[in-house]
């Protein structure tokens, strides 16, 4: 079952970036870590881990005030 990522913008709306698939939640969420602040320089405000259709958790990237 693969896992990716969606992107959404701080109003929600999806952001259109290329999607990378994984073989597990452990690949996907490495992989997350390491790109986060990329993604949030390109106007994603929340991440969607998925497993197949299957929506597992968002996360925000936007920092804690």
């Amino acid at each position: 079952m693969p896992w990716s990522w969606r992107y959404e913008d701080v109003d929600g709306k999806s952001v259109d970036l290329p999607t990378e698939t994984f073989s597990s939640q452990a690949d996907a969420e490495s992989w997350i870590g390491q790109e986060w602040r990329q993604l949030q320089s390109n106007g994603v405000s929340t991440v969607i881990l998925v497993e197949d259709d299957r929506v597992d958790y968002q996360m925000s990237l936007q920092s804690a005030e």
